[in-house]
This record gives structure tokens, sequence and C-alpha cells, in this order.
């Protein structure tokens, strides 16, 4: 939990970015628990106002990252200011997570899973990038409230669960005990569904959200309108087609256009599901899978233009990268501008409000 603050803090800017909107002549309060609520700029005090040009937003969260495969320090330098890492072992994430809360820290706040829950032998066990200890077998149905507690009782808020048809996966009743379980607890359910009828087993089960937007197949059109009646999906879009480094010479300079690998057909599979999945009224959450391959580390702009290409406003992928209620802030020094055109390099180059409300 993040440290309380001893005092109110006010930040004035050009502009302010909140619930949905772009305002004017509008501050920031922040409480003594690090909350911010936008108000009128005239109920500021007349001093003590920290003024800052360009515009203010809630802080951004990348909703899919695997801290032990990346640099938190830099994700945060590049404008994160919350994460959740969705797969890695208990007590790492729970120590990290309680750094991460301290006044001062350089690390962005910290949610997390806790370990994959997994069949027997199942992904991630098989892979030589998963740490030992960041994920748990589930044997049976009755083993499933166990591994519920255990998880609870590191601090996860959330479970993440996988079903990988690339090999064993869990039985439908004992992923559908699963979800119950975490339900019963008070958390959410992500899903990893990668491959057919993985999505299927993933909404039959109850399961909250999934860590992907699926990406093997196009599903069927009655499988998306009802994920989009009651799932989030976190986006992970620029996963595809850039799990290879770029040719020699090919790789972007920042502020650079992107050059142009051969995409992986994948990639449009995922961005034609997240679309019609957005129409149905699907809600989406920002995510990159941030370990996997050569992703940036911070706002990812390719990420946010996949997310147009999907069918999404600056400000619907705003709403997918926010999270008003919690602490934190982010602060764009040049200002928002809501272009579709320069949105998502102008995003890139946000910067986190500290503790101590210095721009970092």
């Amino acid at each position: 939990m993040t440290e309380a603050r001893d005092r109110v803090d006010w930040l004035l800017a050009d502009s302010i970015w909140w619930g949905g909107r772009l305002r004017r002549g509008v501050a920031l309060r922040v409480g003594t628990d690090g909350r911010a609520k936008p108000v009128p700029a005239e109920m500021a005090p007349s001093d003590g106002v920290r003024r800052l040009p360009g515009t203010l937003l809630p802080g951004l969260v990348d909703a899919h990252v695997h801290a032990a495969l990346a640099d938190l320090g830099t994700v945060r330098a590049g404008g994160i200011a919350a994460v959740w890492d969705l797969g890695g072992v208990p007590d790492t994430l729970r120590d990290l997570a309680a750094r991460a809360g301290r006044l001062g820290s350089a690390l962005p706040r910290i949610r997390y899973a806790g370990p994959f829950l997994i069949a027997p032998g199942g992904y991630p066990s098989d892979r030589a990038w998963a740490p030992a200890g960041s994920w748990r077998e589930i044997s049976s149905a009755a083993d499933a409230g166990a591994a519920v507690a255990e998880a609870w009782s590191a601090g996860a808020t959330l479970i993440k669960v996988t079903a990988h048809a690339g090999g064993p996966t869990l039985p439908q009743p004992t992923l559908r005990a699963l979800v119950e379980a975490a339900h019963a607890s008070g958390l959410q359910v992500v899903v990893h569904a990668e491959g057919p009828g993985t999505v299927a087993a993933a909404f039959e089960a109850g399961a909250d959200l999934l860590a992907h937007t699926p990406w093997t197949e196009s599903l069927p059109d009655p499988l998306l309108r009802a994920c989009a009646s009651r799932m989030t999906w976190i986006s992970t879009l620029d996963i595809h087609g850039w799990t290879d480094p770029p040719p020699p010479g090919s790789a972007p300079s920042p502020g650079s256009a992107d050059p142009a690998p051969e995409i992986d057909p994948a990639r449009e599979v995922a961005i034609g599901n997240l679309r019609r999945f957005v129409e149905h009224g699907g809600k989406v959450r920002y995510g990159t899978d941030l370990g996997n391959g050569p992703l940036p580390a911070g706002v990812n702009p390719r990420e946010l233009r996949a997310l147009r290409a999907a069918g999404l406003t600056p400000d619907e992928i705003l709403i997918a990268m926010t999270e008003p209620d919690q602490p934190g802030i982010t602060w764009l020094p040049s200002g928002l501008d809501l272009t579709p055109a320069t949105f998502a390099d102008l995003l890139a180059t946000a910067r986190v409000v500290d503790d101590t409300l210095q721009p970092r």
C-alpha cells in the first residue's frame, strides 16, 4: 500500500484531461491518500500551488507486464505510473510492490496476480523465460480454493489462469472452480487464452478479463458479442510481429516513424477481433505484455496506433490507460493533442508526477 501523505497538495496546469474529457480552468486537489480530484481552479489556495505547463491526467497504467523480465524503473521514467504484473514469483512481487509503494520510489505502483495457475505440465512451466516459482499447478477442482487463498495471502489482487491449447489445459470444472474461489475472495480472474476453444472456455467459466486480445483465430460473432457483454480484454496488440528483433538498420530512433518489418498476420486477426469487441460495447484495458520481445519500456506508441486501428478514439484509449480513482498523476509537458495522427507520439512524451509533486 502506498504510504500516506501528511498534507493536501494542489496542482494547476494549462489543461487537465479527466473523466473522459479535456478541461481548462480546473485544478487537481491531491488528498492525503495520494488520490487526485479535479475541482474549479478558483478553489485552489493563493499560495502553495504547483504550477505546470501542458496537461495533467490520471496516472497511465500498463495492465500487462512481467516485472521479472522488465526494468520497472525505466517503465516509470517512460511515463507509466502503475503496472499490473500478470504472472510472477509471489514473494518477489510482494517485496517489489512494497518498495514501489514508498514515497519517492522510482518504481511504478504494482498490482499483481502472483503465480500463473496452470494444469500440471502446462504453459508456461515449459518456457525458459518463466522463473521457478512463478507458476502453481492445479491438480483438481478441490485444489482451486487453496491456490486462490495462497495467492491472496501473498498480496495478489488478481488471479491469473492459463488456457493454452498448445499443451495441458485445465478441465472446465477446475477452471470454473478457480473462478468461483477467486470471486468468493473478491478477486478478478485474468485468463491467458491461446488457441481454439480457449476464449469460450474462459467466458463459460466466468472469467473477468483476457490477458490478451485473442489472436489465433477470428472469433465467431456470437462468442465475441457474449464476451463484450461482461468481459474486459487487455490489448497487447504490439506483441505480434515484434517478438524477433527488426532487421539491422530498421529499428526506429526515438520519435521517428516505425520501420516496416513483415507483420505477423496474428496482429491483423487480433485487431479485427478487438474492433468487433469494441463495436459490441466491450471494455478494453491498455497492456503491452512487457518482457515479451523488444517492446518499449514506458508508453508504447505502436500499441497506441494499433488501438487506433481497432477503432478506439484517443479519448477511449486514455480511458483504457487510466484509473482516476487510484493514486498517480501523469504530465504531458507540451499539452495533450487529441488529433489521431499525432496522439501516439505525443503521449509517448508522458512523465509521472512523483509523490513530492515534482515531474520526473
